[in-house]
């Protein structure tokens, strides 16, 4: 699988293309906004997006994939259906957040805990990851070493926990023993910044380190 990463809105969240190299077939992950720069990465690239996936329902991450479904003709999968409410608010979101393209949406798919997401011969993991917010979803590709994570974890940080229906322990649980045993030498996309390894995580991430005890 290969992958490019697009920073869209103000927030700069990691909008990601993903695709499979033999097909050309691929998958959009987080279309939080700023859908031109997404468009010109997919023609840039040569990749036929076959689906929109979304890890959880904030507006930076989903706000976009409503329009983005509709210009593309691709069916949006994900996030699980507990964050259905954030999606149902997006409205709101956009004026809280100024993200005013932001759209509500109902996924074609919602995702549960261990089902797999598809696009030409690459298959992902869905790995429910709840903390941030209830219903993320991470999506992992085990032949690549990769894990799009959404806002579970970032590079020296993991998800903030006090918005609506956060759960600080139930976010460091899920990244402990749902994303570790994934492998040390699994690659990150996170949410925001930059990209990093399990491994460097457990050694110094300071919130879910090997060193630290709740």
């Amino acid at each position: 699988m290969r992958y490019r990463i697009v920073p869209v809105t103000p927030f700069r969240q990691n909008c990601s293309l993903l695709w499979c190299p033999d097909t050309m077939a691929g998958a959009v992950t987080d279309p939080g906004g700023d859908l031109e720069l997404i468009e010109a990465a997919i023609a840039e690239e040569g990749v036929a997006v076959e689906k929109i996936l979304v890890t959880h329902g904030h507006a930076d991450h989903a706000g976009g994939a409503a329009e983005l479904s509709e210009r593309l003709g691709a069916p949006i999968e994900g996030p699980q259906v507990d964050d259905g409410f954030l999606i149902d608010a997006m409205a709101k979101q956009a004026q809280r957040t100024g993200l005013t393209g932001s759209r509500a949406f109902t996924p074609d798919r919602w995702l549960q805990d261990g089902e797999t997401v598809s696009f030409g011969q690459v298959d992902l993991s869905v790995i429910h990851c709840p903390g941030h917010t209830p219903g993320h979803v991470v999506f992992h590709s085990g032949d690549s070493k990769l894990a799009v994570v959404g806002d579970v974890l970032f590079r020296g940080s993991i998800g903030r926990c006090d918005g609506p229906k956060g759960d600080h322990m139930a976010l460091v649980n899920a990244i402990r023993n749902k994303l570790w045993p994934l492998g040390n030498d699994t690659e990150f996309i996170p949410g925001h910044g930059d990209m990093s390894t399990f491994a460097w995580e457990r050694a110094s991430n300071a919130f879910v380190c090997d060193f630290v005890e709740y």
